[in-house]
């Protein structure tokens, strides 16, 4: 037999859902952090009705931000304000103070599904998974069942106001949907007020809205049936909302942080072995320069030499015309001769004289070494200085959640400049800056190591008192742009270390990006702090 699950607050509201199928595999236990994370973007959707003067509380489901403004949420949950012009719809985040007012913009009861529009909201909002669930995978359910609000005796009055949803395990069930629409059945306990919630994986992504359960004598194990994705991608298209989704593996953070090791160490292994040959070939390109400067000297000492005895040859030559031609009485030829002889000698003596000597040849040779070396180095501190990058993600090493994954061009100075406007402090020889939206419970650490080209960033999903508390400590940063200044960089580290103490231990989403020097990339837009 099946019931759906109604969206109103009953007093005697059946709990449809009580055990967990036995038999099913157990998939590995979910990252809290994640799970956490999107029930920060699951809300309670109240109606009340009105009379002109009082209003009376008339039940309530669930629903999840899935884009700005915007709660999807089962059309059962809200029929009655189809039919009662007097009920009005509340939608009440998990945290805060505020509640808000919603009206309903797209209505579809044949895949019971419905669009709330709120205004004046910036609650986080929840990613979807666009692929297909895995059957024995593990899920959780996350609402506001009106079994527990009962059970802790709570009233209308402690209802209306934020608190933490309710979270309930399972696993998926494939391979049975219902005849009415498709939907993903698993094992997950729903009650009363669970219909609107969303059913997530691991990584904390939509894979459905929960609908309706199978209903159980008590001895049964029991059911939910979920709004699949496919589903609510076609009405969610139809309504013109756009909406974040993933279709990547969700891979645990240990299993991340594993592969991360063992790629740094090898990266840096490669990039010491790499650093080894430059500085191999820079030395022979040396002594090549070295070994040329000391033949380029030797040959100019063997010409010079050439030449003086060249010189000495002639001279004689002239000499012994002069000594010819005295004896037979030509006085003129013989004084021409002579003088001849006499030039040549002294250019044969001056030309010996200048010759290169070996200690020149010596010292020669050093400065073109000193040169080539200092050439070197020289082109090497210009490829730091300022260099363009592209970055492409590296899937192997990622851990995609939330975010786009298209590639991330920049320009790096070695000063820890990125693009000219944003600065990044040093630790431990890697380059990191800490950013906090201004609109947005999330911090993001970005880090970038040159030596082995990888740039990282972390994605901290983080409720809303921390995210305020992180933007206080951001503010103690009066100074933008990039700076060599020792104190401000200073203060920039300070500030980082203090706000990744208020972190939790794991991140929710790593995306790593090996980068290559690519000359003429276009610089991507500047974070902002």
């Amino acid at each position: 037999m099946i019931s759906r699950l109604p969206g109103l607050f009953r007093p005697f509201a059946m709990v449809l859902l009580l055990l967990l199928a036995l038999g099913l595999p157990v998939a590995a236990p979910a990252d809290i952090q994640d799970i956490a994370a999107t029930s920060r973007s699951v809300v309670r959707v109240a109606l009340v009705a009105t009379d002109g003067e009082n209003a009376y509380f008339v039940g309530h489901g669930s629903g999840v931000v899935i884009a700005p403004g915007r709660i999807l949420t089962n059309a059962h949950v809200v029929e009655l304000t189809r039919s009662e012009p007097n009920i009005v719809i509340g939608v009440i985040p998990p945290e805060g103070k505020k509640s808000y007012g919603g009206k309903v913009i797209a209505y579809s009861p044949g895949n019971d599904l419905a669009l709330i529009a709120i205004d004046g909201a910036q609650l986080p909002v929840a990613t979807f998974y666009a692929g297909v669930p895995v059957d024995g995978q593990q899920v959780t359910a996350i609402g506001y069942p009106g079994s527990v609000d009962r059970a802790q005796g709570m009233g209308i009055n402690d209802i209306i106001h934020p608190m933490t949803p309710v979270r309930t395990s399972g696993t998926v069930s494939s391979g049975r949907a219902s005849k009415q629409f498709d939907t993903v059945l698993h094992t997950a306990e729903l009650a009363s007020g669970n219909s609107g919630g969303p059913l997530v994986d691991e990584c904390g992504r939509v894979l459905g809205i929960n609908s309706f359960g199978s209903l159980s004598d008590g001895n049964d194990a029991t059911f939910g049936f979920a709004v699949s994705y496919r589903e609510i991608a076609s009405f969610l298209r139809q309504a013109g909302v756009q909406t974040a989704r993933s279709n990547e593996p969700c891979r645990s953070m240990a299993e991340i942080d594993a592969a991360q090791r063992v790629a740094d160490e090898r990266a840096r292994g490669e990039a010491a072995a790499q650093a080894d040959r430059k500085a191999i070939a820079e030395r022979e390109k040396a002594i090549e320069a070295r070994e040329q400067a000391q033949q380029t000297v030797i040959a100019r000492r063997e010409n010079m030499m050439a030449l003086a005895a060249l010189f000495l040859a002639l001279g004689a030559v002239a000499a012994g015309a002069a000594v010819l031609g005295q004896s037979k009485g030509a006085q003129d030829h013989a004084r021409r001769y002579g003088i001849a002889a006499g030039v040549l000698l002294l250019a044969a003596v001056i030309t010996f004289a200048l010759r290169p000597g070996f200690d020149s040849a010596e010292e020669k040779a050093g400065d073109a070494a000193n040169e080539a070396s200092s050439n070197a180095a020289a082109n090497g501190a210009d490829a730091g200085q300022v260099s363009d990058r592209l970055c492409r993600i590296d899937n192997a090493l990622s851990r995609v959640t939330v975010s786009d994954t298209t590639d991330v061009p920049f320009t790096w100075n070695e000063d820890g400049c990125l693009n000219g406007q944003t600065q990044f402090a040093k630790m431990q020889g890697v380059w990191s800056r800490v950013l906090v939206p201004a609109e947005e419970a999330s911090i993001s650490v970005r880090s970038f190591d040159p030596v082995i080209g990888r740039y990282r960033t972390d994605k901290y999903l983080v409720d809303a008192d921390t995210a305020d508390r992180a933007r206080a400590l951001r503010e103690k940063i009066k100074w933008t742009g990039c700076t060599i200044d020792p104190d401000k960089l200073a203060q920039l580290a300070s500030m980082q270390a203090e706000i990744q103490a208020l972190l939790p231990a794991q991140p929710n989403e790593r995306l790593v990006y090996h980068c290559e020097i690519g000359k003429g990339a276009p610089a991507a837009p500047a974070p902002q702090p």
